[in-house]
């Protein structure tokens, strides 16, 4: 896999296997996760300054969005280098907290079940495909596991943080 090393904390995190089944297996223990929290809970930070619980989980959305936009633009060819995301940049535009966790939880299923399917439907010689983002080189398969690791990274923190 091809990935900045400042990634390796997210797929450090990912167990051997195969990701398109890892990923699946995440998906409805990460709603039981976010299910198990009120309403009113999913407002709490566990320090100034930091996000809430609603952003953090938006977040992991955006993430997941933008590192399956590069899986697509690389598996499918495209030569031009995709900018960086600003992830602050986007929790301020997203405005988080005025969305119900219900329907941060929904949006969650909804783009994961999305990433599934593309990366049920990625033809084996587009995996290896790479490309630049960030001005760091990525091949499809490192996003796909920094998608799940991202993930599981952020769970770790909402359960030692948060909950």
């Amino acid at each position: 896999m091809k990935a900045a090393s400042y990634y390796d904390t997210y797929t450090k995190l990912v167990p051997a296997g195969d990701i398109v089944a890892i990923l699946e297996s995440q998906l409805e223990p990460s709603i039981a996760l976010f299910c198990c929290i009120s309403e009113e809970k999913s407002l709490h930070r566990y320090a100034e300054g930091k996000w809430s619980i609603r952003q953090v989980l938006n977040h992991i959305t955006d993430t997941e969005r933008v590192m399956l936009s590069r899986a697509y633009w690389f598996a499918r060819g495209f030569g031009s280098s995709l900018p960086g995301m600003d992830q602050d940049v986007a929790a301020a535009a997203a405005r988080a907290d005025e969305v119900s966790l219900a329907e941060h939880i929904a949006e969650f299923r909804t783009v994961r079940e999305a990433t599934l399917s593309f990366f049920l439907n990625l033809p084996k010689e587009c995996w290896s495909r790479e490309g630049i983002a960030s001005d760091n080189l990525f091949d499809v398969e490192a996003l796909a596991y920094i998608i799940a690791g991202h993930n599981l990274h952020h769970q770790n923190i909402l359960r030692s943080r948060y909950l």
